[in-house]
Order: structure tokens, then C-alpha cells, then sequence
């Protein structure tokens, strides 16, 4: 989750401020590098950004029983592409430490999370240590519904479904 959207229009008009071009010029060579970027995925390349980190084309596998969510209707859905992100080491970093109150509140400085006892597993401080991908324990930002299944997000991006001490 994070904090008020950042947009394109808002990316331009900060390089306007920093450089002094002109914000056709800066939209031009904005375009060019997100539409560089989006070509060399769909070619299947990897993008690699020193400091930023990596895009690249993951395969999601088919399955043949699958529910649309929005209808509840069973299909099959096929193996596709996914664009995925996995940020750098420096960009981890800077963003490791934010304080989440400052980071995670709209423009009234309102929060965004709701962290009070009245979910069924506790506050967000109470969440479990789960393992994932062979590391350390990585912090879960979900919550422990009142049938005892985690779901939400790790602090790295990952999303999981549920943890009910079977599935990750």
C-alpha cells in the first residue's frame, strides 16, 4: 500500500523544475524510455537499472479450474506473461526504513492502514514471521481472518493468497 499516487504529469513537472526543459521535451523522452522499457519486455528481455532494480517477463502457469471474481463463474484460465519489478539493493534500502506514518497517509494526514485490535488476529505488529523463497523470515502486512488464514502482502511486494499452515 502506499501514499498518494505519483502520476506521469507529476513526474514531468518535477524534471521541469530540476532541469529547465521544456515539459514537451521532458514528456518526449519520458515516453521514449517507458516505451523502450515495454518493447524490451515484450521481446522478452530483462531491464536492468543499476540502484533501481530489475523488470522482466515472468510466466504465469494455466490452470484448468479457476474462478472469475468478479462473477464467481469457474474458466480455465492459460499460461501467461506477467511484467514483474524487483527493486535493487538501494532502492530496498532507501525505502526500508520509512516511517510508515508519514509514508502511508492521504493529504489530511489521515492513515491509510488501519492498525486498531478490532481484526480478528491483532494489529498489524502481531503478525507472525513467515518464510519465503529459503531466506529469513519476511514480515507479513495482511491479517489472520477468524478461521486462522493470513492473507496479504510481504514487505518486499510479494503477494500471497493465504498461509494456513499448508499453503504460502
Amino acid at each position: 500500500m502506499a501514499g498518494s499516487k505519483y502520476t506521469k504529469a507529476d513526474i514531468v513537472d518535477s524534471m521541469y523544475q530540476k532541469t529547465g526543459m521544456s515539459r514537451k521535451e521532458i514528456r518526449i523522452v519520458l515516453d521514449l524510455c517507458l516505451d523502450e522499457i515495454k518493447d524490451a519486455l515484450i521481446k522478452g528481455r530483462i531491464i536492468e537499472l543499476r540502484g533501481f532494480g530489475t523488470f522482466e517477463v515472468r510466466i504465469r502457469k494455466g490452470r484448468q479450474k479457476a474462478r472469475n471474481p468478479k462473477t464467481g463463474t469457474m474458466v480455465s484460465v492459460h499460461s501467461h506473461g506477467i511484467a514483474a519489478f524487483r527493486p535493487g539493493r538501494e532502492l530496498k534500502r532507501d525505502v526500508w526504513n520509512l516511517d510508515n506514518r508519514a509514508a502511508f497517509s492521504d493529504a489530511e494526514g489521515d492513515p491509510l492502514i488501519d492498525d486498531t485490535d478490532d481484526m480478528a488476529g491483532g494489529p498489524a505488529e502481531d503478525l507472525p514471521e513467515v518464510s519465503a523463497g529459503g531466506g529469513a523470515g519476511n514480515r507479513v502486512a495482511g491479517f489472520v481472518a477468524g478461521d486462522g488464514v493470513l492473507t496479504g502482502d510481504f514487505a518486499d511486494g510479494r503477494s500471497i493468497g493465504k498461509i494456513d499452515g499448508n499453503d504460502t
